[in-house]
């Protein structure tokens, strides 16, 4: 049975995990805080968060710290500990060696190695486990994990800018500011909590981006992808020159050998991908990207990938932002169903 401080110390331990958001795929980004004398208010002797990467674990980032105090402390993990033997030793087995004596957790891993069997080795040492504290807040950031390990594909957020006339772009194409300053510095927080940046080819053609976190202080960029049937994208431009950030461009079978050997000589990685009338097929792509352990994927447009995804169900989020301007009739309009799903939609409105 949980209490208050339990509740207490597992919102430590959720907050030092979304620090890991973005940065740790293909493991899921866990939080993890050990407490000395248990109960409240306790002493905190050791945090950890998965480390870039994926590697060190939380709970191992956490033991280190807390040394020979871990002995008979309870230990806060917002994941099950793992049970299976991967790149690290089981975290579970980790705990018990420490002695701890209670593990409070906030979801189970759906993952088939685990799946309990954390849970099962720690209560088989005699360790008291209590389970579900702060569960949906725990599994709200947790989805990208678990969409990616219960559907095989990665949690995908569609990133619309529209105008109070409801344009997405100028009748050039041109979308990049649509919206204000304050608006690009939350998406660009959005991007930095997301494993992948997803556009389409038109996106790339027309705005040629960079598709990287312009933060401070930001040493790693989420992996970059475009999705493009024909490989048809503007050689020597941002994409084509920038080496910092992985580049994925996701094709079809129809894609030329030429473009395929020369996006690859620049360090692109190809995943070619069935195709459907009109582009590639997005259900797919999506299964590819949550393969190679993709778990969250911000899409920025294009309209016409925008309604592939929306049209396949595979939105799980849709963030809106509106600013306060008209395009006018020239203007690019966002697709019909586009603006049916976002009606019904959280929106972020452009300041």
């Amino acid at each position: 049975m949980s209490t208050q401080a339990d509740e207490r110390f597992m919102r430590l331990a959720l907050a030092l995990g979304r620090r890991g958001l973005g940065r740790v795929w293909p493991n899921p980004a866990v939080g993890c805080v050990i407490v000395a004398g248990g109960g409240d208010p306790g002493r905190i002797v050791g945090r950890g968060t998965t480390a870039p990467g994926g590697r060190p674990h939380a709970e191992t980032e956490a033991l280190r710290m807390a040394g020979a105090a871990a002995r008979g402390a309870t230990a806060y993990v917002t994941l099950e500990p793992c049970a299976h033997h991967g790149r690290t030793p089981p975290c579970a087995e980790a705990l018990i060696a420490a002695g701890v004596a209670r593990v409070v957790t906030a979801i189970e891993d759906p993952d088939p190695r685990v799946s309990g069997r954390g849970h099962a080795m720690l209560r088989a040492a005699g360790i008291e486990v209590t389970t579900g504290v702060l569960s949906a807040e725990a599994a709200a950031d947790q989805r990208g994990f678990l969409t990616r390990v219960r559907q095989g594909r990665p949690m995908l957020t569609l990133k619309l800018a529209t105008t109070l006339d409801g344009r997405i772009a100028t009748a050039s194409g041109e979308s990049r500011w649509i919206t204000s300053e304050a608006a690009r510095l939350r998406v660009q927080l959005m991007r930095a909590a997301s494993d992948a940046i997803l556009v389409g080819g038109g996106t790339a053609r027309a705005d040629d981006p960079a598709l990287t976190v312009r933060l401070p202080g930001v040493a790693a960029h989420p992996v970059r992808i475009v999705a493009s049937r024909a490989l048809d994208l503007p050689r020597g431009g941002v994409l084509w020159r920038a080496q910092g950030a992985p580049l994925w461009l996701v094709h079809g079978a129809s894609a030329p050998a030429e473009a395929r050997a020369a996006w690859a000589g620049q360090g692109a990685e190809l995943i070619e991908v069935a195709e459907v009338a009109g582009g590639i097929d997005p259900g797919a792509m999506l299964a590819a990207l949550g393969a190679r352990g993709i778990g969250r994927v911000l899409c920025e447009g294009g309209g016409q990938l925008a309604a592939a995804l929306l049209g396949a169900g595979l939105v799980d989020r849709l963030a809106l932002f509106t600013a306060g301007a008209a395009i006018g009739a020239d203007g690019r309009a966002a697709r019909r169903r586009v603006a049916m799903r976002a009606r019904n939609s959280r929106r972020h409105r452009a300041p």
